[in-house]
């Protein structure tokens, strides 16, 4: 019989850590003399209770490993719940939000999405600000560890072939999940305060730089205020450029930059294709703008640059309306959302190293066509490639596509446009944060979605955070049998 202590412990722990967590907006609201933090003291006492309670009634089963079942279970239901209780404050506090927007805003926050269905930012209590900023730094930093430690374990996605990377191997998960977590924690605290006083620098006051820091180290794209990036300077949107691309870079680089090792940053196939990629749809949309709209200036290459890596990294934050730059920018943008930051990141999406294995593959294939008798091996980094990391990949790209297709398919049933079905669909499965059109493009958001689209919306953001496999993996009758 499955034993679920060991899930319903960490689980617990990091239910009441949020709760913990929540008390930072509070004093926020105290300070500020407003009269909103009894929603967080509420809250606080009921998550941290409940988290808590459930993490002492399943103790006895913490000493134990967790086997390749709990580790599934582990990863979803810590999504799940978490949510659940980052909703809170969303529903007893000034937003009194319905529970379908409060769930929704909350798996964005975590998941790091960046969609919202809140408007009226400008307004908005600093503790609901802060605290929508909290949920998606700390969703950031979860992703990380649940990318180098759980899914390479698990062999989701082809991630298996980061297992050993830049880590010992232990036994047991947990001791390993620690391990890493403790050295990322610090290069994640040390990038947001840079990124922070970086933001103050450039003109932007001590809590806006706080928040937007947070939200984008996490590549998150939660904003103070409803024109998102618009309202800062151009030093900001720089700054911004800077640390958006940072933080889609795989954290292990920075732990081995910190320990004296600076080759592996700068010899990352990975992290070289990234950048590449990022120049040539920077070139691509720039070159658009000067030959059919004549943009000329130093603004127009600014926003080109910032909305682009804002999209490509996953962060969705927006300094200008790009459905106004014409059909190709547009188009780019789409399918720059579905390439991705790399793994080992906050960033999102198919991630870049998934595509440099899928074309490895195919130039090996079209390799054995023209040279039957030859042998042909597939690489990726200098290193040969195994079957079973291909096998796992190409199985990640059909579930994607096949699960973009029905999520569209399924938003459009509920009676939303073609353009506004297939472009939530993919801004939820890839959490992008904005789609396209007037309804969910950069200048608006998801709140006049009906509450079906909206909760179709929040399981694609779930499913495409934890790499889908490590999802539907627990919903086959097979799981449960083993």
């Amino acid at each position: 019989m499955l034993d679920l202590r060991p899930v319903g412990y960490v689980i617990g722990l990091l239910v009441a850590i949020l709760g913990l967590a929540m008390f930072l907006p509070m004093l926020v609201d105290m300070v500020e003399g407003n009269g909103h933090w009894p929603a967080f003291l509420q809250s606080a006492i009921l998550t941290v209770l409940t988290g808590g309670l459930v993490a002492l009634s399943c103790q006895s089963g913490k000493g134990s490993g967790l086997t390749i079942q709990q580790t599934f279970l582990l990863t979803t239901g810590v999504w799940l719940a978490l949510p659940m209780f980052g909703a809170l404050p969303f529903l007893f506090g000034v937003t009194e939000a319905r529970l379908v927007d409060a769930f929704f805003e909350a798996m964005s926050g975590l998941t790091t999405t960046g969609s919202t269905v809140f408007s009226g930012l400008d307004e908005m209590p600093k503790g609901m600000l802060l605290w929508r900023g909290l949920l998606q730094w700390l969703g950031g930093i979860g992703i990380i560890v649940v990318a180098m430690v759980f899914l390479p374990e698990l062999r989701v996605g082809g991630m298996q072939i980061f297992r050993s990377e830049g880590f010992d191997t232990f036994g047991k998960i947990l001791p390993r999940a620690t391990e890493i977590s403790s050295r990322i924690s610090v290069i994640y605290l040390a990038l947001t305060a840079l990124c922070a006083l970086a933001y103050v620098i450039t003109g932007m006051n001590a809590f806006d730089a706080i928040v937007h820091s947070m939200t984008t180290i996490a590549t998150g794209g939660f904003a103070n205020y409803d024109a998102s990036f618009g309202a800062f300077s151009a030093g900001s949107e720089y700054v911004s450029v800077v640390f958006m691309m940072l933080a889609a870079l795989p954290f292990v680089r920075f732990v081995q930059l910190t320990a004296g090792s600076a080759k592996p940053l700068f010899m990352d196939s990975q992290i070289r294709a990234f950048f590449m990629t990022a120049a040539v749809i920077v070139a691509m949309i720039l070159t658009w703008q000067i030959l059919a709209r004549d943009v000329q200036t130093e603004e127009g290459f600014r926003k080109v640059l910032f909305n682009s890596v804002s999209i490509l990294t996953g962060t969705g934050y927006a300094s200008a309306d790009y459905m106004m730059w014409g059909g190709f920018p547009v188009a780019v943008l789409f399918f720059t959302g579905l390439i991705g930051g790399c793994a080992g990141s906050t960033a999102c999406s198919i991630k870049v190293f998934r595509y440099q294995l899928l074309f490895s593959s195919i130039k090996v294939q079209v390799l054995a066509i023209q040279q039957p008798r030859g042998v042909f091996t597939p690489r990726y980094d200098g290193r040969r490639v195994d079957e079973d990391v291909l096998n796992s990949v190409m199985s990640f790209f059909v579930f994607f596509t096949v699960t973009l297709g029905v999520l569209a398919v399924l938003l459009g049933m509920t009676g939303l446009d073609f353009t506004t079905a297939l472009s939530g669909a993919a801004a939820a499965l890839a959490n992008i944060g904005p789609g396209l059109g007037d309804t969910i493009g950069p200048s608006g958001n998801f709140a006049s979605l009906n509450d079906t689209a909206k909760w179709l919306l929040a399981a694609g953001m779930l499913i495409g955070r934890l790499e889908l496999l490590a999802v539907y993996a627990i919903l086959t009758t097979q799981f449960w049998r083993a």
